[in-house]
């Protein structure tokens, strides 16, 4: 009998292990039952935080700039390299993992810093540059990053507005003469699993305010404001998908930058060289914390089981929870998902374990599948 080939091509699973640790954790846990299975590992990100790691998992060198974060402190932020591609993920500069505890500045947090990272990149010579959007703080439709490449915004007076999306609303001229004329040379690729218009009932103030600490008040006038911010830069471009992506930098980037967008999983197969590791294995195991209805619309577990299922690869998945019926996760190309809180269904407990318990569901994919 041939020996099975595993490709372990797992996202992370947020707040307890990150896609690299899951694949040591299930590979441990095949190994223990089938000592002789060869297992490749493909960590995997869809364009949120965890991209840059992906990259640097698939061989990309890690580099730090100091940038400005989302409340105006300095921040370290990663980006990846390999030849002249670079991974830049925008929640290393402007995510909310950069706000202490309890603290948000839905109205002035600032992308600032994620254009500091693009200008990283640029001067490592980039000339393509996988964008990876998602877990933003901010909604400041990317007037930040555009800030910090060289575009001015200024009010009726000629001042520069405000920081934030906020200080849009004081919007009179948008000078975008100054933007640094690399970005001109260079594939942009705006990478998301959010392919949300800018503003409306579907928006990002509408739709992902809440969650950086906006109130009812402060959607309506991020809404408002990023609105009027579209209408002096274009209007077009605010109902592409992925305009609404990561607080509206998707807008930004898409208006000003002439950035492409695509599916961050798409993308970051492509980048990390998904396909000719599937063409190596006989099993894919994916997964993420939370196997759900957001699952379906273009998260990582999705793309990975699609290219599969594409192959003729079997599929299953590994999640902390389970919320799909047998029948989505068919329909979606996973022959079989396998939840941590089958072995223990305290939540609490589940995170904290979350390394030992996904090496008894992966010792159990072994006797299910690997025998």
């Amino acid at each position: 009998m041939e020996t099975a080939r595993v490709l372990v091509a797992a996202d992370k699973f947020k707040g307890s292990l990150t896609a690299v640790q899951v694949a040591e954790r299930v590979t441990a846990g095949l190994r223990r039952v089938a000592p002789g299975v060869r297992v490749e590992t493909l960590p995997v990100a869809d364009g949120g935080d965890g991209t840059v790691a992906a990259a640097v998992a698939a061989g990309f060198e890690r580099r730090e700039a100091r940038v400005t974060g989302p409340l105006g402190d300095p921040v370290t932020a990663a980006y990846a390299v390999r030849d002249t591609t670079a991974v830049v993920e925008m929640a290393e500069a402007s995510g909310l993992q950069h706000l202490p505890a309890g603290v948000f500045a839905p109205l002035t947090a600032t992308t600032y810093g994620s254009g500091e990272l693009l200008l990283a990149a640029l001067e490592a010579g980039a000339r393509t540059i996988v964008f990876g959007v998602g877990g933003s703080a901010t909604t400041d439709g990317g007037a930040g990053m555009l800030t910090a490449l060289g575009a001015r915004f200024l009010d009726a007076d000629g001042k520069p507005v405000g920081p934030g999306g906020g200080g849009l609303a004081d919007l009179a001229t948008a000078d975008l003469s100054g933007l640094d004329p690399r970005l001109g040379e260079v594939d942009l690729i705006l990478a998301s699993d959010v392919d949300n218009p800018l503003t409306g009932p579907k928006g990002a103030p509408e739709v992902y305010g809440r969650q950086k600490g906006a109130t009812e008040d402060d959607v309506v006038a991020l809404d408002a404001a990023l609105a009027h911010y579209a209408s002096v830069l274009g209007p077009e471009q605010a109902e592409l998908p992925g305009a609404g992506a990561a607080g509206g930098i998707g807008y930004g980037a898409l208006v000003a930058l002439g950035a492409r967008f695509r599916p961050g999983i798409e993308v970051m197969l492509d980048v990390l060289g998904f396909a000719p590791a599937l063409a190596r294995a006989t099993l894919v195991i994916t997964g993420e914390g939370s196997l759900d209805e957001q699952t379906l619309h273009g998260k990582a577990p999705a793309g990975v089981a699609a290219a599969a299922r594409a192959a003729g690869i079997e599929v299953v998945a590994v999640c902390g929870r389970l919320a799909l019926p047998p029948e989505a996760l068919g329909h979606a190309g996973i022959r079989r998902a396998y939840a941590l809180t089958e072995l223990e269904p305290d939540p609490a407990v589940c995170m904290a374990e979350a390394g030992p318990l996904l090496e008894r569901v992966a010792e159990s994919i072994a006797r299910d599948f690997l025998r």
